[in-house]
């Protein structure tokens, strides 16, 4: 497995990068996005755990509650993020422990269920949003060349202009 502080410089350049293979620029670039994403979320995984104590499947339940005002119906939630129902019941329920979300019956359907974040998490998500953005710049601009870094910027501003030094 490759040492995560190693600087991609470092690396030899990866094969998708370089535009020669038998791909069209539409699977390089999806390759790239993978592994960019991919690392990005090697690091988040320590930061997340540091700054909200909540595993990283748990974070990305927060996450997606936090853009979604209101709640969310748990068949929604595991339908976004690619859950088993199952599973996103049982994440709910530590994060419902943690007293970071919270569950009700949705109006007119015995089986429905909205979540929605509480005051707790909003202020912890508030507070750890700088340095969990500055993360995903940082392991963006560590992995991605200049091309991929000027796109990423037209959706993520604060990527960096330059790679940074290591």
């Amino acid at each position: 497995m490759a040492d995560p502080d190693e600087h991609p410089t470092d690396l030899p350049e990866c094969p998708s990068v370089q535009g020669e293979g038998l791909l069209p620029a539409e699977l390089r670039a999806w390759m790239v996005m993978l592994a960019a994403t991919g690392a990005v979320e090697r690091r988040l995984h320590a930061v997340v755990k540091e700054r909200l104590d909540v595993s990283h499947d748990e974070f990305l339940v927060l996450c997606l509650l936090a853009e979604q005002p209101g709640g969310v119906r748990m068949t929604r939630i595991a339908e976004l993020l690619s859950r088993p129902k199952t599973r996103l019941t049982y994440q709910i329920a530590c994060l419902q422990h943690a007293g970071l979300v919270t569950r009700r019956s949705v109006c007119g359907d015995k089986r429905g269920v909205e979540v929605d974040l509480t005051d707790k998490a909003r202020r912890l998500l508030e507070e750890a949003s700088g340095q969990l953005a500055e993360t995903v710049a940082r392991e963006l601009t560590r992995f991605m060349g200049p091309a991929q870094c000027e796109a990423m910027r037209a959706l993520m501003p604060d990527v960096a202009e330059e790679q940074p030094a290591e």
